[in-house]
This record gives C-alpha cells, sequence and structure tokens, in this order.
C-alpha cells in the first residue's frame, strides 16, 4: 500500500469515525492532563491550528490568541468543532493539508496528534509548509505521541510506511499513518532540517516547541 492509499484510508476512518472521536478526551487522563498544558505554552497572536479535528484544543487556544484559523480535511469532524467552538475570532477551514498552502502568515502554529499521522517520506514538505505559514519570530508548537503509546495500538508490522489497525463500533476496520516518534530523533531530524527545537516528554507523550529556519520563505 502506497502513501497516497494509505493516507485515503486514514481519512476515511476519521470521517466515519467523527461521532466517536471524542471518547479518548473523556476516558483517558493523559489526554485530560495534555489539554490542560496549554496554558503554559507560548500560545500566542494569530494562531494557525493544523488537524483540528472536533475542536478539542481549538477553544483553548482561542481563549488566548488574537485569532484562530482550525483546518482539517474531513467534513464530519469540522462540523463537531464548529459547534464545539463559541468565539467568534475563530474561522474554520476544510483542506487537505498535503496539498493546501497557507495564504497568510501566523504567529503560532499548532498541532496536536498529528504529526504521527505524517508519513515519514513527506515530513520534510510539511516542515517546509509549516515555516512558510510562520511570521517572522512565530513558533510551532506540537503534541504528540511518543515511543510508549505504541502499546496501545495495533501496530502494523513490516510495512514501507508505519502503520496501525483501527477499528470502529460497527466492526468496520482501517488502516492510518502511525509514526511514534523518540523525541530525541525527532529534534535530531528537525535541527538537520535547520529548525531549533525543544522536545519534552510528558507521560507517554511529548511537547514540542520549534522555530523555522531564519532563510523561511
Amino acid at each position: 500500500m502506497d502513501d497516497d492509499a494509505l493516507l485515503a484510508e486514514q481519512m476515511a476512518y476519521y470521517r466515519a469515525g467523527a461521532a466517536a472521536y471524542d471518547r479518548p478526551y473523556a476516558e483517558y487522563e493523559d489526554l485530560q492532563r495534555l489539554l490542560a498544558v496549554v496554558d503554559d505554552l507560548p500560545i500566542a497572536g494569530d494562531v494557525l491550528e493544523l488537524a483540528c479535528g472536533t475542536g478539542q484544543w481549538t477553544p483553548l487556544l482561542a481563549a488566548r490568541a488574537r485569532s484562530v484559523t482550525a483546518v482539517d480535511a474531513a467534513t464530519e469532524v469540522l462540523a463537531l468543532a464548529r459547534a464545539r467552538t463559541a468565539f467568534p475570532t475563530v474561522e474554520f477551514l476544510e483542506a487537505d493539508l498535503f496539498e493546501w498552502q497557507p495564504s497568510r502568515r501566523y504567529d503560532t502554529v499548532f498541532f496536536a496528534l498529528w504529526l504521527s499521522h505524517v508519513p515519514p517520506m513527506r515530513l520534510p514538505g510539511f516542515w517546509n509548509t509549516v515555516a512558510a505559514a510562520l511570521a517572522p519570530g512565530g513558533k510551532a508548537i506540537f503534541i504528540d505521541d511518543g515511543p510508549a503509546a505504541a502499546a496501545y495500538e495495533e501496530v502494523l508490522t513490516d510495512r514501507p510506511t508505519p502503520a496501525a489497525l483501527r477499528r470502529l463500533d460497527d466492526g468496520s476496520q482501517y488502516r492510518i499513518v502511525k509514526v511514534f516518534h523518540d523525541a530525541q530523533t525527532l529534534t535530531d531530524d528537525l535541527t538537520a532540517l535547520g529548525w531549533s527545537v525543544r522536545i519534552r516528554p510528558m507521560a507517554g507523550n511529548f511537547i514540542g516547541i520549534a522555530e523555522p529556519p531564519t532563510t523561511a520563505g
């Protein structure tokens, strides 16, 4: 299965499972603690949120930002995000993040539990998009699963792109991209791309703050 087919199946999973998307946030204390760290992060100014999902993070960002532009490719999760978010300073956009390019720049680019869904071969292009979206002095802030989270996934082995199998309540199953980034390896990879980055573990997750190469854009 090539990356395009795997990403199409990943999209189908999130569209079909939109109604159950929020369940882990109610069930897992680690996720609840992650949501609480937003107030301690340098989120400010105009914020671009990538892969906003059902908007778990969007109101938290909006409470600290001048404005939020929240982007996701799945119609179904965006509908839930709009219903959850009452801030007039939030704009939602439906777009494929592997094709979409920002038309303006932002002070903060934020993405939670998204980086692990980006195929490794597409990471440099993704980070280029993030860099192009940042205003001078801006920061990328990202939160995701570390290697310990693999214990809670049905990991598919011997595949060119790291993947996991997810199942919905109706018994349907979908393959998704799932890369469990090691903090040091991710730091090294981003440094090699010219980024300045700090990543700290938090339980089975990590929180990163990165500044783009000075030549970005």
